[in-house]
Parts: C-alpha cells; sequence; structure tokens
C-alpha cells in the first residue's frame, strides 16, 4: 500500500488560508481542495469516528463528545475505549487487504484499547491525594517511555485549559515524526489542536489569532516537508470551523426553571441528579442532547426549547432520523443552536450554589462541555500570586484547588458543533492527488473512502447519504 498521512488540523478552514499561513497557502495551491459538509454535531469525538468507519452517528454511535450512560445514569464525556466507537475502522479493512498494512494514531480520539499498531494519547495520572500529573498512554506500553525520554513529559496543560499554547501540537508532530522513523507505519493520523483554543476564545478576529495561525502553519510545515521526502502522500484534514457566536444558551436553566432538573445539595452546592430528573440536557458546544426520563414531558418539553432564544431547531425522532442521530445513545430530544449562539452546562441559579469542579478544569466531573475553562477569571485580583501559590503547594505535595476558571459564559466569542452557513467556515479536505477528489463539496463519510484511495485500495463501504 502506498504510505500516507492525514494532518487532522483543527478548525482550520477555507476562510482561514491565506497571509498568515504562507506554507499551507503555497501547499495548497498545487493542492485539490473539497469542503467536507460535516456531520451532526460538528465535534471531535463524531467528527473522528465518521472519517475512520465511513458511517454516521446512528452506525458507529458518537452522537456528541459525550453521551448519557443509561444503565449508569452518568453523564460521561470524553471516554478513551476505542470499543465504544460501533463500526470497523479504516486500519481495520486496510489489514484485511494487506495483512503488512500498519497504523500509528498520534493523539486522534478513541484511541485507547484500539486495533492500531501504535497509538498516543493524553492520559493524566491521577494520583490518590488528588493532584493530577501530566502523561499520555501509548500502544504498545513502552512506546510511551521512548517518546517522553526524547521529548520530554507530553504538556498537559498546554493542551487544554487557560494556558493552551503550541507546546501540545508541536510535541504530538515531534512525536509522530519520531514514531514513523521507528516504525514506518503505512497510514499516520495526526491531531493538531493547536487552532480550536483561540478561535474559540476570541472568534474570527483576525488581530488576535494571526499568531496561532503562523504557529499551526510552521508546524504543518515541518510535518508535510518531512512526510514528503518519506514518500508519502499527505492529507491535510480538518473537523469543523469555528465561526463568532455573542450568546450563551443556559438549556439546563430553562429545564429546571421549568421544574424538570432535581439537584442535591453538598456542602452547599448543587450537583445535578440526572437519575431523578425529568429531563436534562448534555450540552455540547452547538449541539445539546437532551434526555427525558418522563417521556409523558417530550411534547411539552420541545415547545419550551422550541421557544427558547438561541435555539435553531430541535430533532424529535423523525429529525433525528433525517440528521442520522438517531441511535439509543442520543437524547429524546436534540437541540440545535443558532448560528450566534453556544450551549452552557450551567444547571444552578445562584452562582454562589455552583460545584467546586465549575472553577476548574475538569473535563470529567462536568455534565456538558465547558470552553470556559480556557479562561482564567479576569476578577481575581493578583492572579500569578495566587496561581504560583497554589503550584508551590502542589509542588510540597499538598492538597489544592486551582480555582480560577470563571462562570462566564460571555467570554466565549466562538463555537462550532451545527451546520455551517458558508462552506467557507466548514471543513476542509486537501491533498496534491488532485485525481483522488472526488467532487468539490464531499459528505464527512466520503472522507473514509478517500483515504483509502489514498492507501492504494478501492474498497467502499456502504452507507446512507447524509442530510
Amino acid at each position: 500500500m502506498q504510505k500516507t498521512v492525514v494532518l487532522n488540523v483543527v478548525g482550520l478552514t477555507p476562510r482561514l488560508i491565506g497571509s498568515h499561513t504562507p506554507f499551507l497557502k503555497q501547499w495548497s495551491a498545487d493542492a485539490g481542495m473539497a469542503n467536507v459538509k460535516p456531520v451532526l454535531p460538528a465535534v471531535t469525538c463524531s467528527a473522528q469516528a465518521t472519517y475512520i468507519t465511513g458511517q454516521a452517528p446512528d452506525v458507529h454511535g458518537v452522537v456528541a463528545n459525550g453521551w448519557y450512560f443509561r444503565d449508569e445514569c452518568e453523564i460521561k464525556l470524553w471516554r478513551q475505549s476505542n470499543r465504544l466507537v460501533q463500526a470497523p475502522k479504516i486500519w481495520e479493512v486496510a489489514r484485511e487487504q494487506d495483512p503488512s498494512f500498519t497504523c500509528a494514531n498520534m493523539f486522534w480520539w478513541f484511541n485507547m484499547y484500539s486495533s492500531a499498531d501504535y497509538a498516543v494519547t493524553p492520559r493524566p495520572q491521577y494520583l490518590a491525594d488528588g493532584r493530577k500529573m501530566p502523561d499520555c498512554y501509548s500502544q504498545p506500553m513502552e512506546l510511551r517511555d521512548r517518546l517522553q525520554k526524547q521529548l520530554g513529559t507530553f504538556p498537559l496543560f498546554d493542551f487544554w485549559g487557560p494556558r493552551t499554547t503550541i507546546r501540545s501540537s508541536r510535541w504530538i508532530a515531534d512525536a509522530s515524526m519520531l514514531v514513523d522513523g521507528w516504525h514506518n507505519p503505512t497510514l499516520t493520523l495526526i491531531y493538531l489542536p493547536h487552532l480550536d483554543y483561540n478561535i474559540q476564545r476570541h472568534g474570527l478576529n483576525f488581530d488576535k489569532i494571526a499568531p496561532d495561525l503562523r504557529e499551526i502553519d510552521e508546524v504543518c510545515k515541518d510535518l508535510i516537508l518531512y512526510y514528503e521526502k518519506q514518500g508519502a502522500r499527505v492529507v491535510v484534514l480538518s473537523e469543523y470551523g469555528i465561526t463568532d457566536v455573542n450568546r450563551a444558551v443556559d438549556i439546563n436553566r430553562v429545564l429546571r426553571r421549568h421544574g424538570y432538573i432535581s439537584v442535591r445539595e453538598e456542602r452547599g452546592t448543587e450537583l445535578p441528579d440526572v437519575g431523578t430528573s425529568a429531563a436534562f440536557a448534555m450540552a455540547d458546544h452547538q449541539l445539546a442532547h437532551v434526555y427525558i426520563n418522563d417521556r409523558s414531558k417530550i411534547g411539552e418539553i420541545r415547545r419550551i426549547l422550541e421557544n427558547t432564544e438561541g435555539i435553531e431547531m430541535v430533532l424529535d425522532e423523525e429529525g433525528k432520523r433525517r440528521h442520522h442521530l438517531n441511535h439509543e445513545r442520543s437524547g429524546e430530544l436534540v437541540a440545535v443552536a443558532d448560528k450566534n449562539s453556544w450551549f452552557t452546562y450551567y444547571y444552578w441559579l445562584d452562582d454562589r450554589r455552583a460545584p467546586d469542579f465549575a472553577h476548574i478544569v475538569d473535563i470529567h466531573k462536568k455534565p456538558g462541555y465547558d470552553p470556559v475553562e480556557m479562561f482564567a477569571d479576569p476578577e481575581i485580583s493578583m492572579l500569578p500570586l495566587k496561581v504560583g501559590l497554589k503550584l508551590a503547594k502542589k509542588k510540597l505535595g499538598f492538597r489544592m484547588l486551582m480555582d480560577i476558571i470563571p462562570t462566564d459564559a460571555s467570554l466565549v466569542r466562538g463555537s462550532h458543533g451545527r451546520y455551517p452557513d458558508d462552506p467557507a467556515d466548514g471543513p476542509l479536505l486537501m491533498t496534491k492527488n488532485k485525481e483522488l477528489l472526488p467532487e468539490p463539496r464531499i459528505a464527512s463519510t466520503q472522507v473514509f473512502d478517500i483515504l483509502l484511495s489514498h492507501l492504494g485500495t478501492n474498497k467502499k463501504i456502504s452507507r446512507q447519504a447524509q442530510p
């Protein structure tokens, strides 16, 4: 098979390729570009699962970055087991045709316990005293130690949170090239998240995001020049585009004010009790799965949501079928925000009753996605001193809570998840093998076949057409 590498440049859109990305602008001039119609929701886990299986969420089951685990009565986001993806993966299909085929999955999600030959993914150490230490997980296990010996510990706190920088994407890029030199995989999937950060913070404000565009352009340059020298076919791909927003929709507060959400009090704070709630929402960017334990309430809840400012449409069973979200993991209803809005997970009505996890970076405890985790609270005086003292306590082995995250959703200026109004703000696929692009606009499910074509196989899978 033909050696192929896929650079998943998160948030890259046709609109962003220009003077601030000189290498990608030059490289794309000789490449073919296709606009990708994103899957709904256009979020990391759903998009990646679609790309690697060629199926939509109604088949592969990844209906968002997380969902309500009905048998456990818990909302869980950012799970990592590859067994949650309920369809054959591209490396499994390719290996059936060529037993010598190998795949390196570098930080694409659902990357633990995978059938890929080489895998690296973020995996902090959660110590018994409450501390979280940067680390990663790999298959084979010794790959983690070999990479961190060469590159240093994976910079987890540069990967997500208030101090995100290019260091995380640079580490992933360098690790990918090392793995290629050591193992020469046939297919390498590389995740480069850097643009996800400041475009969510600032929206499409080029005065503020220009440095980020230049930084990721340099990383792409190094990777593309390296892999082209190895004779690889290079595909530049993205999952979604981020557009400007100016309204946060507190969907769970809407449900709570109507009496559908129950909470329990602990130490003066409120925690959601989703198992006893009549209804609640798992908010994920511009889409929210609304789980309704009391099915008699579906009609009235739909009417409430349809009359909520910032919600563009509410999908019932027919709507979910039409948009390929009719999977048991989906909510009874699915709310989609309008182009100016996004959904918070906030469910408390008084900030004094907010849970302690609201003010820290904790992607697993929160019952929904929280982009406000990328901000340090601007209301905290002498913030560097406060952070320094907390880090000193951590180094001394004391427990501490890095409670510097605000609960001001108005800080967020960019979001994604819905279908973009303009293809220039949507995901893209670029390749110098122009003959392998079937048309200038493709469905997310077609990416799978295009990648197989780059590998030199014409294997096709059957699928339903996207709406």
